[in-house]
């Protein structure tokens, strides 16, 4: 007797069952809002991606958000943590041929960085959001010398 590995089916696919019906194939053709929940290439990622760039008199936090609005934005400077939080919800009702569909989604991320102890919190932090990407300038305290690196040696 010999084993023999097979590709074959033994249930046909749920896609393939309730293709002939309109109301579940427009579910399956269409893009939905549940795909969001299972595909991370939605409006935005769970986490998204932050760059920071040391300028000699300020530091600019770049935050790639797209498919938002300012106003969904919170973004909070508590003693020495910089937090950048969003949350959007959608809601759509369709009725058709009887059925009524409805689909709703909601993505919210969190992202908490540390900032050095040159930053000045009393100053203003300028936020702007253009393009999907979200852009924070924190400016840094007046004549401070900025400390140097020091080597650790591994005993």
């Amino acid at each position: 007797m010999s084993l023999i590995k097979s590709n074959k089916r033994r249930t046909p696919r749920l896609s393939n069952v309730f293709r002939n019906d309109p109301f579940f194939s427009d579910l399956m053709d269409r893009k939905s809002m549940f795909e969001n929940f299972f595909d991370t290439n939605g409006d935005f990622d769970i986490s998204p991606a932050m760059n920071i760039k040391e300028k000699e008199k300020e530091f600019e936090v770049e935050l790639a958000a797209p498919g938002l609005r300012k106003e969904d934005f919170n973004i909070t400077l508590d003693e020495g943590i910089l937090t950048v939080s969003a949350q959007k919800e959608e809601s759509k009702d369709e009725e058709k041929e009887g059925f009524i569909t409805k689909e709703f989604s909601y993505n919210s991320f969190s992202r908490s960085i540390s900032i050095p102890e040159s930053i000045d919190e009393e100053k203003e932090v300028t936020a702007k959001y253009e393009d999907g990407v979200l852009k924070l300038k924190l400016h840094k305290k007046e004549n401070m010398e900025p400390k140097k690196a020091r080597r650790i040696n591994i005993s």
